[in-house]
């Protein structure tokens, strides 16, 4: 839609500074040539905009010029509506402020807008954590947010998983992480950033000292990069299982997706499969956990654990 491409060309000349047509071209999704076509309908229009040529060039407002078209659509309602966390809002403790914003953005939509964006809200909930999931006490998440936001070094007592269990840090803050329900600060120094699970904070000083973030530090490439290491590492063998349907339905995540591409079904209604498995004790407890739904084939040494842990159990209750 010619009309609201417009208006998006202004508003991020106007939040962006100066840009290439190249740059508004990728921004909007759309050929350099339209971004052409579209400057000269700004300029046909009486639209303020300038171009400047050579290596340092592009677009830009006349400045203190300010657009006032910023009205919604109302997919862009809907998004700015289901992309509040009120939950994480609260423990960054921003939660009055999440609030006021919502109330503000209520206020400026037209009242048809306004009622589909509250039946919209009455009808979607986030409920981040799993169910198994106590909600985690994080009583310094507002004090590590404000370092985040305000750039200042952070001197913790951190309980971690290995001994000495309980050490002292020096952080300098690069970033928050929410995943399933839980914080995660990202920080140095060091040769590479790390991650810190913000409940673990035992003790916690906002020092004067400025942080400082590495040059063209991107906290969301470095999360997911750490994230695509982690699932790399994750799965360290194979199991050759025979399964049930029934045991098949409670397959989860990789073991399901590896379930779907390698299985095959043998005569009884059973399927045999090669499943990614972590550690042998963790391998040994998921299977166990699915009964008498599965076999395990393969390895010997895995099969043979299992087979000593049911005689135990027989044992145990005959």
């Amino acid at each position: 839609m010619k009309s609201s491409r417009l208006l998006s060309i202004l508003l991020l000349l106007q939040t962006g500074g100066r840009m290439t047509a190249g740059r508004l071209a990728e921004e909007l999704g759309v050929s350099v040539r339209t971004v052409y076509r579209d400057v000269e309908s700004l300029h046909a229009a009486g639209v303020p905009l300038y171009g400047d040529a050579g290596h340092r060039g592009g677009y830009r407002l006349l400045p203190g010029h300010r657009t006032r078209l910023t009205g919604l659509f109302a997919p862009e309602a809907e998004a700015l509506v289901l992309a509040g966390m009120p939950g994480a809002a609260e423990g960054l403790g921003l939660g009055p402020h999440f609030a006021d914003a919502q109330l503000k953005l209520r206020a400026a939509l037209p009242d048809a807008l306004r009622e589909h964006v509250d039946r919209l809200r009455a009808r979607f909930h986030i409920d981040a954590p799993g169910w198994y999931d106590e909600d985690d006490e994080t009583p310094f998440l507002p004090e590590v947010a404000d370092a985040v936001r305000t750039g200042r070094v952070l001197e913790v007592r951190y309980r971690r998983w290995k001994e000495p269990t309980d050490v002292d840090r020096r952080l300098e803050p690069y970033g928050l992480v929410l995943k399933a329900g839980r914080w995660y600060l990202v920080a140095g120094p060091g040769p590479g950033p790390r991650t810190y699970r913000v409940d673990q904070i035992l003790a916690l000083t906002v020092t004067d000292e400025e942080a400082v973030i590495p040059e063209g530090f991107d906290l969301a490439a470095h999360w997911r990069a750490g994230r695509a290491d982690f699932h790399r590492r994750l799965h360290q063998g194979d199991a050759v299982v025979r399964i049930s349907p029934r045991g098949a339905a409670r397959l989860t995540g990789a073991a399901a997706r590896a379930l779907a591409a390698t299985g095959t079904a043998e005569p009884d209604g059973w399927t045999r499969a090669t499943l990614p498995v972590e550690s042998p004790q963790h391998a040994h407890d998921t299977f166990l956990g699915l009964g008498a739904e599965v076999e395990v084939l393969a390895p010997e040494d895995l099969r043979d654990r299992i087979a000593a842990t049911v005689r135990t159990l027989a044992d145990r209750y005959a």
